[in-house]
């Protein structure tokens, strides 16, 4: 199995919900997409050779991946809309409020980010009525010069955990922690359209998308986007956007309409056997 299938619980999410121990998901011939992006729906990094699945997100993704030459998609819809099926809210949870907060982010292989910190902070600041969580991704949270500026704000300052890397280090319950933190406010934001924005967005966060939106050092000119992505996506930008114009594009960049019962999942996947054999398993017993 490829290890970014692991990446923030992903495979783990699957498996739960096709029925399987979500502890250890079986193998997946094939590679998920693991974030929202601009382009085919899959990382530099990403080139999975002819034959080999790739299960992107959405019937967006797959067009653009087409686009650019690539085959052998397979449209599953993004594993945080099965994780909002499978954890439902805590219904003695208190009202959302305030704003969840997550600045652009480097990653731990070869991009790093640089910008204002202090400049973003007053903004926010000026901007955000209610308390602000400050959600920074663990490349950040662990340089304490960047996280320093964040826990003198005054804000909240938490992390949802670790990506991980070649199957150790993650954290599996990385996207429960986020379902569960973008469920206790009301709006979601950040200096950049980023995947935290669609999953706010497609549960019913009021998102916003400003400040500064910092650089990557080195940049790969076509994984960088600055600018495009404000042409693109005019009606996702700003400090107030319209709620439902965002989750209906929200959805369908995240594939709600692809959405699988476990068993179509299970076929997708690879695993209606291994269920099938458990299950006989387990009622024979």
């Amino acid at each position: 199995m490829d290890s970014s299938n692991h990446w923030y619980g992903h495979a783990h999410i699957l498996a739960e919900y096709c029925g399987l121990d979500p502890e250890n998901p079986p193998r997946i011939d094939g590679v998920i997409q693991h974030g929202w992006t601009f382009v085919h729906g899959f990382g530099g990094g990403h080139n999975p050779p002819h034959g080999f699945a790739k299960y992107a997100w959405s019937d967006v993704c797959r067009r653009r991946g087409q686009a650019h030459g690539w085959r052998d998609y397979q449209v599953v819809g993004a594993p945080f809309l099965y994780l909002d099926r499978v954890l439902p809210p805590d219904p003695d949870a208190p009202e959302p409020e305030g704003t969840i907060w997550y600045p652009f982010h480097g990653t731990v292989d070869f991009e790093k980010v640089e910008g204002d910190h202090s400049d973003l902070l007053r903004e926010i600041r000026e901007t955000e009525d209610g308390p602000v969580t400050v959600c920074l991704y663990y490349v950040e949270y662990d340089q304490p010069e960047v996280r320093r500026h964040y826990e003198e704000s005054g804000f909240r300052v938490i992390c949802h955990g670790r990506r991980g890397q070649f199957w150790q280090g993650g954290d599996t319950d990385f996207l429960r922690r986020q379902l569960t933190e973008l469920r206790r406010h009301k709006r979601v934001a950040s200096n950049r359209l980023t995947t935290a924005i669609f999953y706010g967005a497609a549960i019913g966060l009021e998102p916003a998308v400003y400040g500064d939106p910092m650089v990557f050092v080195d940049a790969r000119k076509e994984f960088d986007a600055t600018d495009w992505l404000e042409h693109v996506y005019p009606e996702l930008h700003g400090k107030t956007i319209d709620q439902p114009t965002a989750q209906r594009i929200a959805l369908r960049e995240l594939g709600a309409d692809a959405l699988m019962s476990p068993e179509e999942l299970r076929i997708a996947l690879g695993w209606q056997d291994i269920w099938l054999a458990q299950h006989e398993e387990r009622t024979s017993a």
